[in-house]
C-alpha cells in the first residue's frame, strides 16, 4: 500500500468510526492536512467544546471559596482574617498538587474516561461545601478540610489541557489551548459573578439551613450540583479517547528530567499562578482594603483575564511565544507598581484599574507560555533526531507530542501554586505589617526574575549556550 492510499485508508476509516461516536479512536494524524479537513477538525472541535464545559465548572468549584469565605463572618463564623485568607489559599494548593496525578491520567486512562471522573468527583466539595457552611459551630481545621476538597476542581485544568494538545495540530495548538484554557479560566469569573447573587435566593436549599442575614451560603455549593451533570453527560456521549495518546507513566515522566520542564514551571508560576491566585484573593482584598466597595465587581479580574488568554496564544501563534511573554512580563510589573501606588493611598478607582491591566497580562502570559511548551520539545526532540532521516523525524514528532502533553500538565501544577501563595502571601503581609505592600513588592521582584529567565533561555541568541540559541532562532 502506498502512503497516499494508507492516509486515505486512515482518514476513510476515521471518518466512518467518528460518525459512530466511538470510546477509543485508533487513528489520528492531525498534522495530515487532508485528514484533518476531512474528519479531524469537526472531531477536535467536539471534544474541545466539552472539555471547556467540564473545566468551566471545575475551575468555578476551584474558586467557590474565593466569595464563600468573605460571607463567612456575616454567617457567624469566629475566623481571624489570616484564618479566612487560608480558606481561600487552600485549594490552591490542593488543585496544584491534584495536577500531577491529573497530568499522567489521560494518556493511562484517555481523555473521555478521565473527564467523567473528574467531573463527577466535584460532588463531594460542593455538597460538602452546601451542609458545612450552614453550622457556624464548625471548627476551623474542619472547615480548612472541607475547602480543601475545592483543590479537586483544579486538578481538572492539567488533564484537559494535556488532552486537548492531542486533538489539534501544532500550528493551532496555542489557540486551541487558549480557547480550552479560557473557557475554565472564566469559572472563576462566573463563581465570582453568581454566588453573590444565588447566595440571596432562597429556591435550593437542601438542608433547609436558616439564612443569616439574607444569605443562604450553602446555596454556592446547590448551585454547581446541576452543571456538573450536564458536564458528565456531555463527556459520556460527546468526548472521545485517542489511542495514539496513550503512554506509559515512565515515558511521560521523562520530562522531569528536562531543564526546560522546570523553567517554564518557573515562568508560568509568574502568568498563571499570578491569575489563579489573584482571582483567588481578589474579593477578599478588596473587603479587607476598601470595605465600603461591594464585591460584585470582584469578577471582573478573572473575567478579562480569561479574555486575555486567547489572544495571547495567538499571537503568540503569529509572533512568538518567548516574545509576547518577554514584553508581557514588563507590563506585568508595570501593573504591580500600580496597584502598589493606588492601594498605598486607598484610591480604589485607580487600584481597580491597575489591578484589571494586571489580570489581563496574566491571561496574555498564560496563552503564550502554554504556547512556548509544545514549540520547545518540538523543537528539542527534532534537533536530536536530526540525521534520522523520515523515520527518525516521525519518532521525534511523536515523543514531542507524548511529552509536550506531560509537560502542560506538569508545568500547569507548578503553576497553580500561586493559587495558594499569593492569597496566603497577601493574608500574611496584612498579619505582619498591616497592608498587602509586601506581599506585592516580591511578586514583583518574581516577575523581574521571570523576565531574565525568558531572556536567557528562550530570546538570547548568545552562541555560549547553544539550546538557548536553536530556541531563539525557531522563535518558540
Amino acid at each position: 500500500m502506498t502512503p497516499d492510499e494508507s492516509t486515505f485508508s486512515a482518514g476513510r476509516k476515521e471518518s466512518s468510526v467518528s460518525k459512530q461516536n466511538p470510546t477509543w479512536i485508533s487513528e489520528w494524524k492531525p498534522e495530515d492536512e487532508a485528514f484533518w479537513n476531512a474528519t479531524g477538525k469537526t472531531v477536535a472541535k467536539r471534544n474541545l467544546i466539552w472539555s471547556i464545559v467540564a473545566e468551566h465548572v471545575g475551575f468555578s468549584v476551584w474558586l467557590i471559596w474565593s466569595i464563600v469565605a468573605t460571607k463567612l463572618p456575616q454567617a457567624g463564623f469566629h475566623y481571624t482574617t489570616d484564618q479566612l485568607f487560608q480558606l481561600v489559599a487552600i485549594p490552591g494548593l490542593i488543585g496544584s498538587l491534584m495536577r500531577f496525578p491529573y497530568t499522567f491520567a489521560v494518556t493511562m486512562f484517555g481523555g473521555r474516561n478521565w473527564t467523567i471522573f473528574s467531573a463527577s468527583v466535584l460532588l463531594i466539595p460542593t455538597l460538602g461545601l452546601a451542609y458545612f457552611v450552614s453550622q457556624p459551630d464548625t471548627p476551623f481545621w474542619l472547615m480548612l478540610l472541607v475547602a480543601s476538597t475545592a483543590g479537586l476542581g483544579g486538578g481538572n485544568f492539567a488533564s484537559s489541557m494535556a488532552n486537548i494538545s492531542f486533538f489539534y495540530p501544532d500550528r493551532m495548538k496555542g489557540w486551541a489551548l487558549g480557547l480550552n484554557a479560557a473557557g475554565g479560566n472564566i469559572g472563576v469569573s462566573s463563581v465570582q459573578l453568581l454566588t453573590p447573587i444565588l447566595m440571596g435566593v432562597g429556591l435550593i436549599n437542601l438542608y433547609q439551613a436558616t439564612p443569616v442575614a439574607g444569605v443562604y451560603l450553602q446555596n454556592a455549593g446547590l448551585m454547581w450540583v446541576l452543571p456538573l451533570i450536564v458536564a458528565v453527560f456531555g463527556a459520556v456521549f460527546f468526548m472521545n479517547n485517542l489511542t495514539s495518546a496513550k503512554s506509559s507513566f515512565k515515558d511521560q515522566l521523562a520530562i522531569v528530567g528536562r531543564k526546560h520542564t522546570w523553567i517554564m514551571s518557573f515562568i508560568y508560576i509568574g502568568t498563571f499562578g499570578s491569575f489563579i491566585g489573584y482571582s483567588a484573593a481578589f474579593p477578599l482584598l478588596i473587603k479587607t482594603q476598601f470595605p465600603a466597595v461591594t464585591l460584585g465587581i470582584a469578577f471582573l479580574g478573572p473575567l478579562v483575564g480569561s479574555l486575555s488568554r486567547p489572544l495571547g496564544g495567538l499571537l503568540a501563534d503569529k509572533i512568538g511565544g518567548a516574545i509576547i511573554t518577554f514584553w508581557n512580563f514588563i507590563a506585568m510589573g508595570a501593573a504591580t507598581i500600580g496597584v502598589l501606588y493606588f492601594v498605598g493611598i486607598k484610591d480604589f478607582t485607580g487600584f481597580l484599574v491597575m489591578f484589571l491591566i494586571l489580570f489581563v497580562t496574566t491571561g496574555i502570559g498564560n496563552g503564550s507560555t502554554y504556547r512556548m511548551i509544545p514549540s520547545i520539545f518540538r523543537e528539542e526532540n527534532l534537533r536530536k533526531a536530526q540525521g534520522k532521516g523520515e523515520a527518525g523525524r516521525a519518532l521525534a514528532m511523536k515523543t514531542a507530542s507524548i511529552e509536550s502533553g506531560a509537560a502542560l500538565g506538569f508545568i500547569g501544577a507548578i503553576g497553580a501554586c500561586g493559587g495558594y501563595l499569593i492569597p496566603s502571601g497577601f493574608g500574611k503581609s496584612i498579619a505582619v505589617t498591616g497592608g498587602p505592600q509586601l506581599a506585592l513588592e516580591i511578586y514583583l521582584a518574581f516577575y523581574a526574575t521571570c523576565l531574565a529567565l525568558t531572556w536567557w533561555f528562550y530570546l538570547r541568541k548568545s552562541p555560549v549556550a547553544s539550546g538557548a540559541t536553536s530556541l531563539a532562532e525557531a522563535r518558540v
